[in-house]
C-alpha cells in the first residue's frame, strides 16, 4: 500500500470547489483484503485509535454509518478507509473538515482518494499518518515492508501530529478574526506561515497579524512593550498602577523589593503571554529566583509591588470595551485521597482540554514552574492535598499554560470599564488588552482599590471567544467592523477567462477596456503578471499563484485572470469564486496529458470557471461543448456569444429577456450587438476594431465580443467598452504572439503563437482572406508532447492553403527526437497532396524563420508560427533583406459582408443531443447532467 501521486488543489477543481488533496493510492495485494476480510480486530483497533470515526456518516448519512460500512459484508476497501482517517486526523487537530471521495482508478488496486483540508502541510501529513496508522493495524504478514518504523507508537505519533498542525495553524485570535471576516463576506489571504493575514483584495485590503492591525500605531506597540514607560504614562493620568522599578541585577532587584515593600512581583521588561512572571515574592531567595526567571526573557527586569485580587483581562476595541474576563491560574483541587499528579491527570481528562490551542482549554503540565509553585506550599507531585484545598501550578492565569477564564462582561463596574478605555487610549492602541487586578470587578477601583498590571498590544481573544465559564463574546467582530465599516468595499471584481484558444487576447482586451474605464487592472496571462499595464512578473502566470499575486497587490481594483487547463489540473483555481467567468471554446489540444483524453473531459476541466461564476457566465454558443455548460452554472445571468445571427437557442434566450452578444449584418459591415432584458444595444462595427484587421480576423471579432460581454457584465459603461475596443490593437507590445503584423519589409509577416490545429486553422483562414499579390509562405511547428494525431491535424489545417511550407520544431523537444516533429508534419503535408518541392524541413526555429525571411519577396505573406516569441519577433523586425525598398501600406478598408438575418423557429429537438432545455428567470439554458 503506497501513495503513487499527490496533488494539492488550493481552490475549485474537478473534485470540489474548495481545497482538497488527491492521492493516487496503490493498495497492491491489499486490494484482496477489504475491511470485512481483515476482521473485527482491525475495525476495533481503528475505532480505539480514532473514536471520532464513530460520528462519520459516510453513504448512510448518519452517525455510525462509516463503522457500519466497514463491518457489513465484505466491508470497504482501504483507500476509502484512508480517506476517512485523514479527515478525522484533521478533526482531532482542531480543523472542521468533512468532505471526502474515493473512487477506483483505471488500474486494478489503484484508487483516487480525495479529502478536504484547511492547511496544506497538515493535510499532507494527515494522509501520510493515516497510511501509517492503517499499516500498523494490519496483520504482520500483510504489513507493507518499512511502513511502520520500529518503536512507532500511535499515541505519540498522534500528539506529534497535533502539535505539528497547531504550529502551522492560525492562532485562536487570528482564526476568530478570519471567521468574523468570512461571516461578513470579506475575502482573506494568509501571507506567511505565522499570523500575517490580508483581509480584502487589492486596494481595499487591510492586514492583521494576530490582533495587531495595519492601523495599529507602531509607537503604541512600542509603548505597550515598554512596561516601565507604560506604567509612567498611566500613572501620570491618575490611573491605578502599582509602583515599580527597573533593575539589571539580582542585588538591584533585592534593593527595589525592600524599597517598594514586600511582597513583590518580578517580570520581564518586554515579555508577553505571562512568560517569566513570578508573583507574591517575599523571601530573598524567591526574589532571586524570580529575577532569574524574568532574566531568561529580557535583559532588564521589572520589580513592582504586589497587588492582591483576581486577574482580569479587559478588551478594548476602537475605543469601546467589548469583553471582560476573570482569569484563574492552572490549578487542581484536592479530594483528600489523590496525589497532585493524579489530580492533574483527572483534570486533563476534561474533553475541553487539549494540546496547545487545540481546544478551549490547555492541558496542565507538571513542569519546573509547577514544581516551584508546589515547593512554596511544601508539596511535590506525589503529595496528597486536603479535600477542597486549591493547589496552584502556575503563577499567572494565561489560558496557554492551563488557566481558566470566566466571562464577567455583564457585571463590570462602569468605573472599571472607563478606566480600561482610558488606559488603551493613553497608549494609543486601536485594539488593546488591560490586565487589571481587583478583588471584585463589579465594584469600582476607586472604592476597593486594584491596579493595572500591563497593557497588551496584541491581546489574545481565546479567553473571550471561548471562556471556560460564562457567555462567549464576539471579540473579533468589532475589529472587522473597525477595519471595514458597514458599506465599505472589501472585494474587487474578478473576471476569469478560459478556453483552448484566444484566452490571452481576450483577457488583454478586457484589461484594456477596464483601464479605459478608469480602473487599475491586475492581469494574469501566459507571458506574465501585469499591474496597471506594467509587467511585474515574467513567465506563464495562468495558475493559482498568479491570481494570488494580483489580489494581494494594493494598487489594483479589478482582476482579470487568464485561467489555463494546466493550472486547473495541477492545483485548481486561485480564487473560490469569480464575478464573471467566460469559456471561449473547447478544441483538441493537450489531449492525452494528465488523464484528459477526450474533448468532453477537457470541457469538464474548462467548465470549472463557469461553475464558480456568481454574477454572469459568458458562453460561446457556437461551440456545442461550451453551450452545454449553461446547465452547470449558478450565475445570476447567462450571456451567450454567437457569430451566427440565426442561432435559434440564442434568439429564444434573447426573447426571454436574457443577455447575449451577437454579430449582426448591416450596410456598413458587421455590428457587435448586445441584448439585455429586452434591450437591443448596437455596440461597434467590427472594422473599427484594430485587432480584427478591418473585420477580417474573425477569431478576434469573437474575442472582442467575449471581452465586450464580460465588460458589460462587470458594469462597465458602453462608451468605455467602445473606447477600449477601438484603441486595442495586436502589436507585439500589446499582445505578443497574438496575430502580430509586421509590414516594414517588402513582404508582410503575420506572427502568431498558435500551437494546436484550431489556432493554426484560424490563422490560415485569415491568411487566405488577406489581399496578397505574391506567395503565401508558412513556418509550421507543433509541441513535442502532443499526440501524433494532433500534429497531423496541425498539418492538415494548413495543407493546400500556402505556396511553401517550412516545417520546424520547438527548442524544447518534450520527449521527441530532434527532427521527429518537422518530419511528421512534412509527411502529413505530402499525404494531403502538397508537392515535395513546396516543403522544406529546417528543424531549428531561428534557421527556419531566417529561411522564410530570405525567401520573402515583394507582395508575399509570411505566416510564422513561433515558440520563442521575443527572440523570433526581434529576428523578424531586425531582418534586412538585400536591396529591399520600403513598400507603402495599402490604404482603405475592406468590408466583409455577413450572412442575412434569418427568423428561425426555435425547435428544441435541434438541440436534443446537448441535453434538456430549461427556461427560467435567467432565460434559456441546458439542464445539468445527472451525476449518475
Amino acid at each position: 500500500m503506497r501513495i503513487l501521486e499527490r496533488s494539492v488543489f488550493v481552490g475549485p477543481s474537478l473534485y470540489a470547489h474548495f481545497p482538497v488533496i488527491r492521492l493516487e493510492l496503490d493498495l497492491g495485494e491489499l486490494e484482496q483484503w477489504p475491511t470485512g476480510k481483515l476482521g473485527a480486530g482491525f475495525v476495533d483497533g481503528l475505532i480505539a485509535a480514532l473514536p471520532g470515526l464513530a460520528e462519520h456518516g459516510c453513504s448512510y448519512r448518519e452517525p455510525g454509518g462509516f463503522i457500519r460500512r466497514m463491518r457489513e459484508g465484505d466491508g470497504t476497501w482501504l483507500g476509502h478507509v484512508l480517506e476517512h482517517v485523514a479527515i478525522e486526523l484533521q478533526n482531532v487537530a482542531g480543523e472542521d473538515v468533512t468532505f471526502g471521495k474515493t473512487r477506483s482508478a483505471d488500474r486494478p488496486g489503484v484508487y483516487s482518494v480525495v479529502y478536504e483540508y484547511v492547511q496544506k502541510e497538515e493535510g499532507v501529513a494527515a494522509g501520510e499518518l493515516a497510511l501509517r496508522l492503517l499499516a500498523s493495524l494490519l496483520p504482520a504478514d500483510l504489513q507493507p515492508g518499512g511502513s511502520v518504523p520500529e518503536g512507532w507508537l500511535w499515541p505519540v505519533a498522534r500528539d506529534e501530529f497535533i502539535r505539528y498542525a497547531q504550529r502551522r495553524a492560525l492562532g485562536p485570535s487570528t482564526a476568530s478574526l478570519v471567521r468574523a471576516a468570512e461571516q461578513r463576506d470579506i475575502p482573506w489571504l494568509r501571507l506567511n506561515e505565522q499570523s500575517l493575514v490580508q483581509l480584502g483584495h487589492g486596494r481595499y485590503q487591510q492586514r492583521i497579524q494576530a490582533t495587531v492591525t495595519g492601523r495599529t500605531p507602531h509607537i503604541a506597540v512600542e509603548l505597550a512593550g515598554d512596561k516601565e514607560e507604560t506604567n509612567k504614562i498611566l500613572a501620570s493620568l491618575g490611573l491605578p498602577v502599582p509602583r515599580q522599578m527597573l533593575v539589571q541585577s539580582e542585588d538591584a532587584a533585592l534593593r527595589a523589593a525592600r524599597r517598594l515593600g514586600l511582597p513583590v512581583v518580578t517580570k520581564p521588561f518586554n515579555g508577553n503571554h505571562g512568560r517569566g512572571i513570578s508573583i507574591h515574592l517575599s523571601s530573598e531567595q524567591e526574589i532571586r529566583d524570580g529575577y532569574a526567571a524574568a532574566r531568561e526573557h529580557s535583559r532588564s527586569v521589572i520589580v513592582e509591588n504586589f497587588l492582591s485580587g483576581d486577574d482580569h483581562r479587559l478588551l478594548v476595541v476602537n475605543g469601546e470595551l467589548v469583553a471582560a474576563t476573570r482569569r484563574t491560574p492552572g490549578h487542581v483541587v484536592g479530594d483528600g485521597s489523590s496525589t497532585i499528579a493524579q489530580l492533574v491527570e483527572l483534570v486533563n481528562r476534561d474533553p475541553r482540554r487539549g494540546i496547545g490551542h487545540e481546544k478551549v482549554l490547555t492541558r496542565l503540565e507538571l513542569d519546573a514552574q509547577a514544581a516551584m509553585m508546589m515547593q512554596r506550599m511544601g508539596y511535590t507531585a506525589d503529595s496528597v492535598p486536603q479535600a477542597g484545598e486549591t493547589v496552584y501550578l502556575r503563577s499567572t492565569a494565561n489560558l496557554s499554560t492551563g488557566g481558566t477564564a470566566t466571562d464577567v462582561t455583564d457585571i463590570i463596574h462602569p468605573d472599571n470599564r472607563d478606566m480600561a478605555v482610558r488606559a488603551i487610549r493613553a497608549i494609543g492602541l486601536d485594539v488593546g488588552g488591560v490586565d487589571f487586578l481587583s478583588t471584585n470587578i463589579a465594584e469600582s477601583y476607586k472604592s476597593i482599590g486594584g491596579g493595572i498590571c500591563e497593557v497588551n498590544a496584541a491581546p489574545g481573544f481565546r479567553m473571550h471567544v471561548s471562556p471556560s465559564e460564562g457567555t462567549p463574546r464576539d471579540a473579533a467582530g468589532p475589529v472587522i467592523d473597525m477595519l471595514f465599516p458597514p458599506g465599505a468595499p472589501a472585494r474587487v471584481p474578478i473576471a476569469a477567462v478560459t478556453g483552448t484558444n484566444g484566452k490571452t487576447t481576450t483577457v488583454r482586451m478586457l484589461a484594456h477596456i477596464t483601464k479605459m474605464a478608469g480602473y487599475t487592472p491586475g492581469l494574469t496571462t501566459t507571458d506574465g503578471v501585469y499591474i496597471d499595464g506594467q509587467r511585474t512578473v515574467e513567465g506563464d502566470m495562468t495558475g493559482p499563484v498568479s491570481a494570488r499575486m494580483v489580489l494581494s497587490d494594493p494598487q489594483i481594483d479589478i482582476a482579470v485572470l487568464e485561467t489555463a487547463r494546466g493550472g486547473l489540473l495541477r492545483a485548481g483555481m486561485g480564487v473560490p469564486t469569480v464575478n464573471v467567468g467566460a469559456v471561449l471554446n473547447v478544441q483538441s489540444d493537450h489531449l492525452g496529458l494528465k488523464g484528459i483524453d477526450t474533448l468532453e473531459q477537457l470541457a469538464e476541466v474548462k467548465r470549472i470557471v463557469i461553475e464558480v461564476a456568481q454574477d454572469c457566465a459568458v458562453l460561446n454558443a457556437d461551440d456545442p461543448n461550451v453551450l452545454k455548460m449553461s446547465g452547470y452554472t449558478d450565475a445570476k445571468v447567462i450571456c451567450y456569444v454567437t457569430m451566427n445571427p440565426s442561432h435559434a437557442l440564442v434568439r429564444e434566450h434573447v426573447r426571454a429577456g436574457g443577455r447575449a452578444c451577437a454579430l449582426e449584418a448591416g450596410v456598413n459591415g458587421s455590428m457587435i450587438t448586445l441584448y439585455d432584458k429586452g434591450s437591443h444595444i448596437p455596440l461597434l462595427w467590427t472594422h473599427l476594431i484594430p485587432a480584427t484587421l478591418e473585420g477580417r480576423a474573425l477569431h478576434n471579432v469573437q474575442n472582442a465580443m467575449v471581452a465586450a460581454s464580460m465588460a458589460f457584465s462587470l458594469g462597465i459603461k458602453l462608451d468605455a467598452i467602445r473606447q477600449g475596443l477601438r484603441t486595442f490593437d495586436t502589436t507585439f507590445f500589446q499582445a505578443p504572439g497574438r496575430m502580430n503584423v509586421f509590414s516594414e519589409h517588402p513582404f508582410k509577416v503575420l506572427f502568431d503563437y498558435g500551437h494546436n490545429a484550431h489556432a493554426v486553422s484560424v490563422m490560415a483562414d485569415l491568411a487566405g482572406r488577406l489581399d496578397v499579390t505574391g506567395r503565401r509562405i508558412v513556418v509550421l511547428a507543433g509541441p513535442g508532447d502532443r499526440r501524433d494525431e494532433d500534429l497531423v491535424a496541425i498539418a492538415d489545417a494548413v495543407a493546400g492553403r500556402f505556396d511553401h511550407y517550412i516545417c520546424r520544431r520547438d527548442d524544447a523537444l518534450r520527449g521527441r527526437d530532434g527532427d521527429e516533429v518537422p518530419r511528421l508534419l512534412a509527411r502529413s503535408l505530402k499525404a494531403s497532396g502538397v508537392p515535395d518541392e513546396a516543403i522544406s524541413i529546417i528543424a531549428d526555429e531561428q534557421q527556419a524563420i531566417d529561411a522564410a525571411l530570405h525567401m520573402g519577396q515583394t507582395g508575399d505573406l509570411l505566416l510564422v508560427f513561433a515558440d520563442a516569441l521575443v527572440r523570433s519577433w526581434k529576428q523578424i523586425i531586425k531582418f534586412r533583406p538585400e536591396g529591399a525598398v520600403a513598400v507603402a501600406k495599402a490604404s482603405g478598408a475592406t468590408v466583409v459582408a455577413s450572412a442575412p438575418v434569418i427568423e428561425p423557429v426555435f425547435d428544441e429537438s435541434s438541440f436534443a443531443a446537448l441535453g434538456d432545455v430549461v427556461r427560467d428567470e435567467r432565460g434559456v439554458h441546458f439542464s445539468r447532467e445527472s451525476d449518475d
